[in-house]
């Protein structure tokens, strides 16, 4: 895809970095340093897109003639509670937050903003995804290898958590950390940018 300046991703994650470069050849990666915190009353949604945001801003700061990437994916239970799954502290975290999907539906929300010179846009994207019943001892063993620690709802549905999922309705890249097909529409329709 041809765009026209250059492009950074303002995020450190290897998932969102694979992901990126199927639709853009080349690009910079430059992280940002903005507080991860939750809002009181913010929606998983709202929370998404307002990260993805203040990456993208920050990055943009540093980078002001490129076009910039922000995105932040959280994990989200259904039920009158909010309940928000964002990346576990510890390991006590991750394995609750484990039991708490398991056997249930969840929702992966990922904000994307792109910002430039003389703009800026922000969305979001969905996918339900549904993991079978977990055992004690397959979610221990799972948060012993460590991939859960960095990651929104503690696990990686492209990596040792595959085996859980049952169902995903919707965008696999969605829940990977990049929804790759929604960021290339966006692109074409703000930038009419061709291959």
């Amino acid at each position: 895809m041809n765009l026209p300046y250059p492009v950074v991703l303002a995020s450190g994650s290897p998932r969102r970095r694979e992901l990126l470069s199927q639709l853009v050849k080349e690009f910079e990666v430059v992280v940002s340093d903005v507080d991860e915190s939750v809002l009181p009353e913010e929606s998983a949604g709202d929370l998404a897109e307002r990260l993805a945001g203040e990456k993208a801003r920050a990055v943009s700061l540093l980078r002001p003639g490129a076009l910039v990437i922000g995105g932040d994916t959280v994990v989200t239970l259904p039920g009158p509670e909010r309940q928000i799954l964002n990346k576990p502290n510890d390991v006590e975290e991750a394995v609750d937050m484990l039991r708490r999907l398991s056997g249930r539906a969840h929702q992966v929300i990922t904000g994307v903003s792109v910002v430039w010179a003389y703009g800026a846009v922000a969305f979001q994207a969905t996918t339900e995804v549904e993991f079978r019943k977990l055992t004690d001892e397959e979610i221990h063993a799972y948060v012993a290898t460590g991939e859960p620690m960095d990651k929104a709802g503690a696990y990686a549905i492209q990596g040792g958590a595959g085996r859980f999922v049952q169902a995903v309705e919707g965008s696999m890249s969605n829940v990977i950390g990049l929804p790759i097909e929604a960021l290339e529409d966006v692109l074409r329709n703000v930038f009419g940018a061709g291959e």
